[in-house]
C-alpha cells in the first residue's frame, strides 16, 4: 500500500513539474512571438468583425460574396493605415507640445503643491527632477512607431484569412475526426465570435461618445491638442476597469501643462470625471448588459497578465481572450471549473444562446 501511495505521488510530481515546465514554455513564447502574436490576434478580431458585416452586405444588399470580401479587405487596410498614420501624428504632437510646455509646467507646479507644505512640495519636485519625461516621451514616440508595420502584419493576416475562409469547415471536419466534433467546435467558435463582436461594437460607440465630450470640453476651454486626447481616451477606454481612469488623469495633466492654471485644470477634472463616470456606470452597462457575464476581478487579473506579458496591447486584449477561454472551458467538462470562477455569478455562459445564428452565417 505504501508503494502504491509513493508511485501515485510520484507520477503526480511528475505530472506538476511537466505541466509547470509547458506553462513556463508556453509564457516564454508568448514574450517573445508577442509582435506576431498580438497582430495575430487583431487580425482574428477584425475578421471576425468584418464577416458579419460581409454576410449582412451579401444577404441584404445582394451583393456577391467576392465582392463584399474584397470590398471589405480594402476597407480594413486603408482604415487600419489611416488609424495607424493619425495615432503616429498625434504621437509626435504630444511630444512636440510637452516639450515646448514643459518649462511652464516646471514654473506652474510650485502653485498647485504649496497648499501640501514645503516638505511635501520639495519631495514632489525631486521626484520629477529625477524623472526624464522628456526621454519617455521620445520612446513612447518610437515604439508608436511600430504601429505601421503592425497593421501592415495585420492586413496581411486577414487577407489570408478571407483566403483561406471557404476551407475552414473542411479542415475542423478533419482536424477533429468526427462531423459530430466538427459542428460543435464550429458552435463553440461561432459563440465566442458573436460574443466579442457584440462587446467591442458597443465598446466602440460607448468609446466614441466618450471621446466625443472630452473633445468638446478641451476645445470648449480653448486648449491644444484635444484631438490627441481625445483619441487617447478612445483608445484607453477599451482597458476595462482603469482605462478611464488612466485616461482622465492623463487629460487632467496635459490640461495642467498646457494652461498652467489650477482653475482651468479643477474644471477640466470635474468634467472629465463626471463623463466618465455617468458613462462608464449608466450607459456601457446599460448597452452591454449580460454580454459578457465576466467575474470582474478575474477581468483585472487577466489585465495584470496580459499586460505584463504583451504590455498595453495586452491590456486591450484581455477581455477578448477571457471571454473565448471562459466559453471554451464551458465546453470541457474537465475545465468547466475555470470557466464557472471566470464568470460573474459563477453561471459560464457557454453561447449556446446565441451560437445557432453566428453559425448559420459562416
Amino acid at each position: 500500500m505504501d508503494h502504491s501511495n509513493e508511485t501515485v505521488l510520484r507520477e503526480r510530481l511528475q505530472t506538476g513539474f511537466l505541466g509547470l515546465i509547458a506553462f513556463s514554455l508556453l509564457l516564454i513564447m508568448l514574450v517573445q512571438a508577442r509582435f506576431i502574436l498580438i497582430s495575430l490576434a487583431i487580425a482574428i478580431i477584425l475578421f471576425s468583425l468584418t464577416s458579419d458585416a460581409i454576410h449582412a452586405i451579401s444577404t441584404r444588399l445582394k451583393v456577391a460574396k467576392w465582392l463584399a470580401t474584397t470590398l471589405a479587405l480594402i476597407g480594413i487596410a486603408l482604415g487600419l493605415l489611416w488609424v495607424s498614420t493619425t495615432i503616429v501624428a498625434q504621437v509626435n504632437e504630444i511630444v512636440y507640445i510637452a516639450i515646448t510646455y514643459a518649462e511652464q509646467a516646471q514654473a506652474a507646479l510650485p502653485a498647485l503643491t504649496e497648499r501640501l507644505g514645503p516638505e511635501a512640495q520639495e519631495r514632489i519636485m525631486t521626484a520629477l527632477t529625477n524623472f526624464n519625461i522628456t526621454g519617455w516621451i521620445r520612446s513612447l514616440a518610437g515604439q508608436a512607431s511600430g504601429i505601421l508595420s503592425g497593421s501592415v502584419l495585420v492586413i496581411l493576416f486577414v487577407g489570408f484569412m478571407f483566403a483561406e475562409q471557404v476551407w475552414f469547415p473542411v479542415k475542423m471536419e478533419r482536424l477533429t475526426g468526427d462531423a459530430e466534433r466538427a459542428v460543435q467546435a464550429r458552435r463553440i467558435i461561432a459563440s465566442i465570435m458573436h460574443r466579442v463582436n457584440r462587446y467591442l461594437v458597443v465598446k466602440t460607440g460607448v468609446s466614441a461618445v466618450t471621446a466625443g465630450i472630452v473633445w468638446l470640453i478641451f476645445r470648449t476651454v480653448g486648449l491644444e491638442l484635444a484631438t490627441a486626447v481625445a483619441i487617447l481616451t478612445f483608445i484607453l477606454n477599451f482597458v476595462p476597469s482603469v482605462g478611464s481612469i488612466v485616461a482622465t488623469v492623463i487629460a487632467i495633466i496635459l490640461a495642467f501643462v498646457l494652461s498652467g492654471d489650477t482653475t482651468i485644470t479643477l474644471a477640466i477634472a470635474i468634467l472629465c470625471s463626471a463623463t466618465q463616470f455617468l458613462i462608464g456606470n449608466v450607459l456601457d452597462p446599460m448597452l452591454l448588459g449580460q454580454t459578457l457575464r465576466l467575474s470582474s476581478f478575474g477581468i483585472i487579473l487577466s489585465l495584470a497578465f496580459w499586460g505584463a506579458v504583451w504590455g498595453v496591447p495586452g491590456m486591450f486584449l484581455a477581455v477578448p481572450i477571457m471571454v473565448a477561454l471562459m466559453i471554451v472551458c464551458a465546453h470541457i467538462p474537465w475545465l468547466r471549473s475555470v470557466a464557472v470562477l471566470l464568470s460573474r455569478e459563477g453561471l459560464p455562459d457557454d453561447g449556446s444562446g446565441d451560437e445557432e445564428q453566428t453559425l448559420a452565417k459562416a
